[in-house]
């Protein structure tokens, strides 16, 4: 392989990084970093460069930081960026990875759905997204009932307490992706998910991905006022406690794509949640509410703003730096999500795939 490759990482809560190189023999050829990172001394960049001159093309991000370290001169500074993110945005221009603004993105927020409903329409609308039928996708969901969503590997009677489900008319649904449980409710959950082609993440790893596709939400709240940052795996975490986890499922036919969804708090009835999951059920007291609440803080208490505006915020921050048009579910999308909905994923077959 041979020619000119670019290369954009955008460090999680930090700086971009920049590369432009050739590949050459099988090996990087003409490396040149740039960003608006902070670097010092001067030389130190003459370093980095000359580092990561004749490496071998297949050297993973964390090799190619290896190198970087040892060529670094004494009491060299790295602000706002790593030597690996060096090697995470050489393995993206090697990749020839897109970029976020490459795409003409389709944002969607529609009415109240079921969550089976909403577990369907994650699948169909990844799937179309790999068969290039759909632009990457950010779908902002609303709920029509409390739920909880297991992860796809999850154990559901380990996860759930029937009783307590019932006696609190949630549903309990599975979804496609791994992780763990979710306790939503309409008005106190804010989800949404990215349904992206995989040459979007091209050159990250399984985690660096977690966090590069997070990495617009954390701007997001930064905007309104919120100081919050990735905490691997999963998690996106503030001061204050944890707001947000993430899932994500890897879709191989047609081109590939990618669906990462998050659900953030933006309040939380702590007393109902441990009702229904089970959260150290043998500790249903005082102690164990007051434990589940300081594990998540809400968005509404730290950032004092309705649920909508915090929504229309989130859409309009990754507006100005992704662009993207307001669209919807299309006729044949829905029509296949219902069907999946009504069958796959109200089955007690699928509910219960892990028992």
């Amino acid at each position: 392989m041979q020619g000119k490759h670019h290369g954009e990482y955008k460090v999680p809560g930090g700086k971009l990084v920049v590369v432009d190189l050739d590949v050459v023999d099988g090996a990087l050829n003409g490396v040149r970093v740039a960003g608006d990172f902070f670097l010092e001394p001067d030389e130190a960049l003459d370093a980095i460069n000359g580092a990561l001159e004749g490496a071998p093309a297949d050297t993973d991000a964390r090799g190619l930081a290896a190198r970087i370290d040892a060529a670094l001169p004494a009491g060299a500074v790295l602000f706002g960026f790593s030597s690996e993110a060096v090697g995470i945005a050489v393995r993206r221009a090697v990749a020839d990875a897109r970029e976020w603004t490459d795409f003409d993105w389709q944002i969607i927020h529609e009415g109240p759905q079921s969550p089976a409903l909403h577990m369907a329409l994650d699948e169909v609308l990844t799937a179309e997204v790999a068969a290039g039928r759909r632009p990457p996708t950010l779908r902002v969901w609303e709920w029509d009932r409390p739920a909880v969503i297991i992860g796809s590997f999850q154990s559901l009677r380990n996860e759930v307490d029937p009783e307590g489900a019932a006696r609190h008319g949630v549903t309990v649904v599975r979804r496609i992706s791994g992780g763990g449980a979710m306790f939503v409710e309409p008005g106190n959950t804010i989800t949404y998910s990215l349904c992206v082609p995989n040459s979007l993440v091209q050159g990250l790893s399984f985690a660096e991905s977690y966090a590069y596709l997070d990495d617009w939400v954390l701007g997001a709240l930064g905007d309104m006022g919120i100081r919050a940052w990735y905490k691997p795996l999963n998690d996106i975490a503030t001061e204050a406690g944890k707001i947000a986890g993430a899932a994500q499922k890897r879709m191989a036919a047609g081109g590939g794509a990618v669906l990462h969804h998050v659900t953030m708090s933006y309040d939380i009835d702590a007393e109902k949640m441990v009702q229904v999951l089970r959260i150290g059920q043998e500790k249903l007291s005082d102690k164990g509410t007051t434990s589940a609440k300081k594990r998540v803080d809400p968005l509404r208490r730290q950032t004092g703003l309705p649920r909508a505006e915090v929504i229309a915020r989130m859409i309009a921050s990754f507006r100005a730096r992704y662009g993207g048009a307001m669209g919807g579910v299309s006729a044949q999308e829905l029509a296949r999500a219902e069907e999946l909905a009504a069958g796959k994923f109200s089955s007690q077959e699928w509910l219960t795939r892990v028992p």
